[in-house]
């Protein structure tokens, strides 16, 4: 398209790699923070600025989905700091692997008790809603909190997706869901957002499998039914409740994702 065109040419004279269109089409990952790899120079500071929100309108339009001009500022602090700033993992202990050859099927792990800021969406298209909701959390992670801090980006962010009963289809309302650093676990900066919420999620264990590349509603999909063919004890698991979580900057052409089963309370 003309607009992807023109933003990804400005990337390039600008010094900065950017994504692309199709790379935005899981903001699940987007949540990644590393949009741009560097700075090209302090004196051209402000045309980048002006580049990279620019190309996020046009990717934004080719989603339906508005980038209003209050994400400029968010955008601009959450590439600055990712350029410094290592993401902190969310803690797991493994309990165990399922292997087959040299594939690993799934690993059980067991997560503990954690406050998460949630933003739940109901976009007639998965992807509206993943960036409608990564939009909001980015300003709540970008100072727009009671603390005034930058909290800084943690892996993965994850989305809560519900399927129909023969799991063909994905409905419309998931959760964008964002760990606190544990400096703030227990004094938890509290969002502007009346649409951001803080949900401390218990303990569990989930069945998670990886997969890589992008991230759509038949991709979802398939890699739900793909790793529950291979689980011992589907039973005990949640049927139409599963977790996608992602983890590297989507610029990178083979990103890490995986699906999570999530075991009953």
């Amino acid at each position: 398209m003309e607009g992807q065109r023109r933003s990804a040419e400005s990337g390039r004279r600008s010094g900065r790699f950017l994504i692309s269109l199709e790379d935005l089409e899981s903001v699940t990952d987007d949540t990644d923070s590393e949009l741009v790899y560097h700075n090209s120079g302090d004196d051209e500071n402000a045309h980048d600025d002006d580049d990279l929100f620019t190309y996020w309108q046009d990717v934004g339009r080719c989603h339906q989905v508005d980038v209003p001009r209050d994400m400029e500022e968010p955008i601009q602090q959450m590439t600055r700091n990712s350029q410094s700033q290592e993401r902190q993992a969310v803690p797991f202990t493994s309990l165990s692997h399922k292997t087959k050859t040299d594939e690993q099927l799934y690993e059980k792990r067991q997560y503990e008790k954690a406050k998460w800021a949630c933003v739940t969406e109901s976009e007639l298209r998965y992807e509206q809603s993943i960036c409608k909701g990564f939009m909001k959390l980015m300003k709540y992670i970008c100072q727009q909190n009671s603390s005034g801090l930058f909290l800084g980006m943690t892996a993965p962010v994850v989305t809560t997706v519900h399927t129909n009963h023969t799991r063909s289809e994905l409905l419309p309302r998931v959760t964008i869901a964002y760990y606190l650093p544990p400096q703030f676990q227990d004094q938890v900066p509290q969002p502007f957002d009346a649409d951001i919420v803080i949900e401390e999620w218990p303990a569990q264990v989930i069945y998670a499998r990886s997969f890589s590349g992008t991230t759509n509603e038949e991709i979802i999909l398939r890699e739900i039914n793909h790793l529950a063919e291979h689980l011992d004890v589907p039973e005990l698991l949640l049927q139409d409740t599963f977790i996608v979580a992602g983890y590297n900057n989507p610029s990178v052409p083979n990103r890490h994702n995986e699906i999570w089963f999530i075991q009953r309370p």
